[in-house]
């Protein structure tokens, strides 16, 4: 009898882009985007999602199951247009319109810019997904310089922050945020040292700013996605190739995980199936115990 856990590849062979975030149709292997067993039923009929990161990874799987239960989307990517272009294409496929923004994030004007013209072109905006992200692998604190850690608070945190300022006017009673954070928020990592700060601050953003929701009676959830090892474009940029080879092994499940496994959270968080659940964290890290 197989194993539910064989039909995914355990690790990867080693290989390394050049540069960040890292294009996704030259990872080998093919990451899964979405599981085609998976059925819509119109969990977001008539809803508007803005996503971050949109273009690969996390986030395309995010976008395209959005689309498949019913939203429609908009994406903000850097610079990966073939990536993005794939993106829009599959959530096209799935009956539902995407418009594309390649903008960088950490410019606070961009917020305003793209959140005006969804809501021209779509008139409203429901779920917001912070999910954009960068990493660097530095082996020593005393490598990691000024530049690195302004750039790594400025893309994975500070961005949030005007993101979620720009959308805020426009959610009503019944929407939702996610963010994306990371097991490195709870366990630490040796080498991303920037990078686990980044995604600490955004666990006590979205507990905060929850708290911050629910007192003033505004009625949108914020909860979060603490992703594990999971294979998206911006592992083979960021780590050298002996990392990307190793990469997941050492989870109880073997494995390194897949976007399709984790952008169900988002999907569930996003949905009225959670209509009772704010200020929480989800963890799909293949049965790794962080007690957080």
């Amino acid at each position: 009898m197989t194993h539910p856990n064989d039909h995914y590849p355990k690790s990867a062979p080693a290989q390394q882009q050049q540069h960040q975030p890292g294009q996704q149709e030259v990872m080998s292997p093919d990451p899964e985007i979405i599981k085609e067993s998976h059925q819509g039923s119109n969990k977001l009929k008539d809803k508007v999602a803005l996503i971050t990161g949109g273009d690969s990874g996390i986030g395309r799987s995010v976008a395209v199951l959005f689309a498949r239960e019913g939203a429609d989307i908009a994406i903000i990517y850097l610079e990966e247009q073939e990536d993005a272009e794939i993106t829009k294409q599959l959530v096209e496929q799935e009956g539902q319109h995407c418009l594309l923004f390649k903008e960088d994030i950490t410019d606070p004007q961009t917020s305003n810019r793209c959140v005006d013209e969804v809501m021209k072109v779509f008139g409203k905006i429901n779920i917001l997904v912070n999910n954009a992200a960068v990493q660097f692998q530095q082996k020593d604190i005393i490598n990691i310089s000024n530049e690195q850690l302004d750039k790594t608070f400025r893309t994975n945190i500070f961005s949030m922050f005007y993101l979620t300022k720009a959308v805020l006017p426009h959610l009503n009673p019944g929407d939702s945020i996610i963010n994306t954070t990371s097991i490195t928020s709870y366990q630490g990592h040796d080498e991303l040292v920037d990078y686990a700060c980044t995604k600490g601050a955004i666990t006590s953003f979205t507990r905060s700013l929850s708290n911050n929701f629910m007192k003033q009676k505004k009625g949108i959830r914020v909860n979060g996605v603490a992703p594990g090892p999971i294979w998206t474009p911006l592992i083979p940029s960021s780590f050298d190739a002996e990392t990307v080879e190793s990469f997941g092994k050492d989870t109880p499940m073997g494995r390194m995980g897949q976007p399709s496994e984790v952008a169900p959270a988002y999907l569930f968080l996003a949905s009225d199936d959670a209509s009772y659940i704010t200020g929480q964290i989800i963890h799909v890290n293949g049965g790794q115990i962080v007690n957080g």
